[in-house]
C-alpha cells in the first residue's frame, strides 16, 4: 500500500484536491480534522491546551474557540509552537494508527494523509511520497480575505507555514490550483494514473 502525503500552503486547493481524491475512490486522512476534533472538550488535547493558554480561549460552553485560539497562537510564533506540540504528537499517533488499519484490510493501493503542516510536523518521514499543492501568493491571500480574514490576519497564516517553495522541494508529485478547476482535475488524474501504476509494480 502506497502511503502518500498531500499538502500545500493555506488557501492553495490542497481539500479540492482531496475531495476529488475522494471522489476517484482513495481513502484520505484529514488530519486538519483530526487535530480541531482533538482540542474537543473531553478529547485527548483539549485540557492541556486550555492550561496552556488560559480559559479566555474557551467558549461560555466550554469549547475552545478556534478563531480566538488562531488569532492568539497566529501572532506569536511562541505560541504556535506551543500549541503545535501538543496537538502534532496525538494526530501523529491517530495517523498511525489508521495507517495500519488500512494496511491489514489490504483493501487499497494507496491512501493519503491530507494536512497543511505535513512537512512542518515531519510526518512524511512515515509516508512514501509527497504530493503539494500551490497557486500563485496573490491568489492565496485573496483566498483568504474571501474568508472573512483581515489582510494581516492571512500574511501572518501564510508566513506561519513553510514557504511553498521548500515544500515543493521535498514533493514527489505536483499541482498546481493556480488555473481552473477543470485544469486541476486533469492534473489529479494524471497522478492517479501515475499512482496506480507505480502500487501495480509493488505488488508481488
Amino acid at each position: 500500500m502506497l502511503k502518500l502525503g498531500l499538502t500545500g500552503g493555506i488557501a492553495s486547493g490542497k481539500s479540492t484536491v482531496a475531495a476529488m481524491l475522494l471522489g476517484m475512490g482513495f481513502a484520505v486522512l484529514d488530519a486538519d480534522s483530526l487535530a480541531h476534533k482533538i482540542v474537543e472538550p473531553g478529547q485527548a488535547a483539549y485540557d492541556e491546551v486550555v492550561k496552556a493558554f488560559g480559559p479566555d480561549v474557551t467558549t461560555g460552553g466550554g469549547r475552545i474557540d478556534r478563531a480566538r485560539l488562531g488569532a492568539l497562537v497566529f501572532a506569536d510564533p511562541e505560541k504556535l509552537k506551543r500549541l503545535n506540540a501538543i496537538v502534532h504528537p496525538r494526530v501523529h499517533e491517530t495517523m498511525i494508527r489508521q495507517l495500519q488499519d488500512w494496511e491489514h484490510t489490504g483493501t487499497h493501493d494507496a491512501v493519503f494523509v491530507e494536512a497543511a503542516l505535513l512537512v512542518e510536523a515531519n510526518f512524511v518521514k512515515d509516508l512514501d511520497g509527497l504530493v503539494v499543492v500551490w497557486c500563485r501568493p496573490e491568489q492565496q491571500l485573496e483566498r483568504l480575505l474571501a474568508r472573512g480574514l483581515s489582510e494581516e490576519e492571512a500574511r501572518q497564516r501564510i508566513a506561519a507555514q513553510l514557504a511553498v517553495a521548500d515544500k515543493l522541494q521535498q514533493a514527489t508529485h505536483t499541482i498546481d490550483c493556480s488555473g481552473t478547476v477543470e485544469q486541476t482535475r486533469r492534473q489529479v488524474e494524471a497522478l492517479v494514473d501515475n499512482i496506480r501504476q507505480a502500487a501495480g509494480k509493488r505488488k508481488p
